[in-house]
C-alpha cells in the first residue's frame, strides 16, 4: 500500500509559475513509476508526465512539454511538478500516482492516487 499526497495548488495568473508536490508513505517508494495526471472540468482524466524508478527517465504530454519539469527525490519519498508558463488550460485538479510498470501515460497502469489538488490558471 502506498498512500500519496499533493500540494502546492492555487489560484495563479497566466504566465505564473507553480510547484506542485506528492508526499509517499508506504511500500517502498524507489520501487514505483511516479506520474502526474490532471482532470479539467467536464473532462476526462489525462496524463501529463511521469518519471521512472530512479528519475533518469521522464516523459510528457505534447501539451506541457518544454512548460513542465517532473523530478523525484527518492530519499525523501518526494515528487514535483514545477509548472511554467502555466496557461488557462492548465486548470484542472493535478493528481500524483504511483504504478509498478506498464505504459507511463495509461491510467490503468497506475495502482495508488493521490486525492488531488487545484490548480487555477486566470487570464
Amino acid at each position: 500500500q502506498v498512500q500519496l499526497v499533493e500540494s502546492g495548488g492555487e489560484l495563479v495568473q497566466a504566465g505564473d509559475s507553480l510547484r506542485l508536490s506528492c508526499a509517499a508513505s508506504g511500500r517502498t517508494f524507489s520501487n514505483y513509476v511516479m506520474g502526474w495526471f490532471r482532470q479539467a472540468p467536464g473532462k476526462g482524466r489525462e496524463f501529463v508526465a511521469a518519471i521512472g524508478f530512479t528519475g533518469s527517465r521522464v516523459y510528457y504530454a505534447d501539451s506541457v512539454k518544454g512548460r513542465f519539469t517532473i523530478s523525484r527525490d527518492n530519499a525523501k519519498n518526494m515528487v514535483y511538478l514545477q509548472m511554467n508558463s502555466l496557461k488557462p488550460e492548465d486548470t484542472a485538479v493535478y493528481y500524483c500516482a504511483a504504478g509498478t510498470g506498464g505504459s507511463y501515460d495509461r491510467i490503468r497502469d497506475y495502482r495508488y492516487w493521490g486525492p488531488g489538488t487545484q490548480v487555477t490558471v486566470s487570464s
